[in-house]
């Protein structure tokens, strides 16, 4: 089973957006119901397609820096980056054959 990496607002620059190929940074808290409902489909997506695309979790409420600057106001937010870029932002949870169809454009 994927390991999901977690970022902070130390490191995001260092691990998304210097990072070669798709990023998606899960933003996450744990009083977030939502959150704990998509956690495991992320898991099955960096299991599937990790070769293709990492996944990372960032904790909103321990580093409110990166969401602040990405204007993420609602929780659980997956923000897909590729060559450093904000790409795509999807907020709330979606089935994983949903979130797959809106990576396909970035994710093999």
């Amino acid at each position: 089973m994927a390991d999901i990496a977690a970022v902070t607002d130390a490191d995001f620059e260092e691990k998304v957006l210097k990072a070669e190929g798709p990023v998606l940074v899960d933003f996450w808290a744990d009083w977030c119901g939502p959150c704990r409902q998509l956690s495991p489909i992320l898991e099955e997506i960096a299991n599937e397609k990790g070769d293709a695309l990492t996944v990372v979790k960032m904790d909103a409420d321990a580093n409110p820096v990166t969401p602040a600057q990405y204007r993420v106001t609602g929780l659980p937010t997956i923000n897909l980056y590729n060559n450093g870029e904000l790409v795509k932002s999807i907020v709330g949870v979606r089935p994983k054959s949903a979130l797959l169809k809106e990576l396909s454009e970035y994710v093999a």
